[in-house]
Order: C-alpha cells, then structure tokens, then sequence
C-alpha cells in the first residue's frame, strides 16, 4: 500500500481509501489499485469499488483479468480460482491466504459446523497443522469467530462477516425477505386473534368472579340474619318455658311449733 493511500484511509473504513483514489485513476494506475487492494489486511468486501466506473472500464481489455480478480474476491471462493486460472492474473501468497479466508467465511456462512476434511478439500490444502494455522488466521483477523475441534476434526464456527452479494442475487434476496415479512404478518395477526381471546376470557373471568362474589355475600346476609332470628326466637322459647315452669310448681308451706323452753316436763297444779 503506497504512503498516499495510508493518509487518504487514516482513520476511515479500510476500503474507503481506496474508493476515494479509484475515483481518479485509470488504466495502470487502476492495475495497481486493485492488487493493493486485493492484498489489503482488513478488506473483505469490494463491491463498492466495482461499481465505480473506473473499475468497470477494466472490464474489456488487456485489464481484464484484474476486473475478474476483483470479483473473484468480492463473490467467489478458492475453488472457483483453481477451476480456471488463468481468468486470472497471478496472485501473490498474500492474496491467496486472504481468497482461502473469504471461502472460509462462505463455508460458514452456510454450516455453522465445517469439518477439516471439507475445508482441505475446498482450500486445496494437505496439511492439518497448515489448515489450523489458517483458520487461527481467520480468527485473528476477525472475520470468523468460533473453536478449534481438534478431538472431532471441525471447527465450530459463532460468528462469521458478510460478504458482497451478487447483483442477479439481489431479487432472490427480496422474494425471501417478502416471504419472511409475510409470515410475520400472519404470525402477528394469530398472536393479535390471541390477545382477543384472552382478553374476552379475561373480562367473562372478571365478571363471573364478581357475580360469584356478590352471591356469596348475599349468601353470607341471609345466613347472618336468619341466625339473629334463630336466636331471637330460641332465647323467646327459653323465656316461656321458664315462666310456664314457675307458674306450675307446688309452693312449699312452713310451720312453726312453739314449746316451752326447760325440761320438757308438764307440771300439774295440786289440792
């Protein structure tokens, strides 16, 4: 990367310097741009530079081959270099470990399980050992997230970057987001049914809950005064029942003797 692109970029995202230089260069000058910029720690995504027109003009000519670069690396994966070469210009190891990084973040995009016996066939690779230290790059450059199963020969993969999308995939993209967004209405318009039901059961719920109480209560009053009643009219049957009692029972006479006090004898008067 020359000193001139390091200013333009500093402190901007990573393909941004060279969105502004492409803007006024052309022809080799353009040459030069796209293999720094295929080669460039941190860019991962390039659709942005190939819509400009400056690129586009790469399209037809001796040039060719780094428009087909360009968009190797913004849509296509390793596998679809090694298919025909020579499309291609030749392309330094720098750039080849970031095209086996970007099929890494495609595998991924797809299974969130991969196994090294996928990854070396698709990165045309031999080596376990060189295969993980890839991956460990991937991981570094942060353009995957995920582990290292070396016990069950996969990596696990949590997280992984977006990649360009073709322009051609852009209207399946739309049919499936039209879908989702449908299924959501359906799914919103059965909760909302929901919430209708539960609202209704509610208020039915409500309503026989407070007929239940006000019968209870009633209940209650009526159990209540029917016992003052009770009561009133048993402490009324006790009442009589003693009067009758007392109006009936025999009265109990008393009589007094008076004797004289002394020995009890009489005496007789004598001639």
């Amino acid at each position: 990367m020359t000193d001139a692109a390091t200013q333009v970029g500093a402190g901007h995202h990573p393909l941004e310097q060279f969105l502004l230089l492409a803007k006024s260069t052309k022809g080799a000058a353009m040459v030069a741009l796209v293999k720094q910029v295929i080669e460039a720690p941190g860019v991962y995504v390039f659709g942005e530079l190939l819509e400009m027109p400056n690129v586009q003009e790469l399209g037809t000519g001796p040039n060719a081959p780094y428009f087909n670069a360009l968009n190797l690396f913004a849509y296509g994966i390793y596998q679809d270099y090694k298919a025909n070469p020579s499309q291609f210009p030749e392309f330094s190891p720098v750039a080849l470990a970031k095209l086996r990084h970007l099929t890494v973040v495609s595998l991924a995009a797809k299974n969130k399980c991969i196994s090294y016996s996928e990854l070396l066939k698709e990165l045309d690779m031999m080596n376990l050992r060189e295969l993980e230290d890839l991956i460990i790059e991937c991981i570094y450059a942060d353009v995957i997230r995920g582990k290292l199963d070396q016990k069950n020969q996969q990596i696990e993969i949590d997280y992984t970057i977006g990649r360009d999308i073709r322009p051609e995939a852009i209207s399946d993209i739309i049919n499936v987001l039209q879908d989702w967004c449908d299924s959501c209405e359906v799914t919103l318009g059965t909760i909302d049914e929901q919430i209708r039901r539960a609202n209704k059961y509610k208020e039915t719920h409500v309503k026989t809950k407070q007929q239940v109480e006000s019968e209870v209560a009633n209940l209650k009053k009526a159990i209540k005064a029917s016992s003052s009643s009770q009561d009133v009219e048993d402490q009324h049957m006790t009442d009589s029942r003693e009067m009758e009692a007392q109006a009936v029972k025999p009265q109990k006479k008393t009589s007094k003797i008076k004797g004289l006090r002394g020995s009890g004898k009489f005496w007789t008067k004598s001639n």
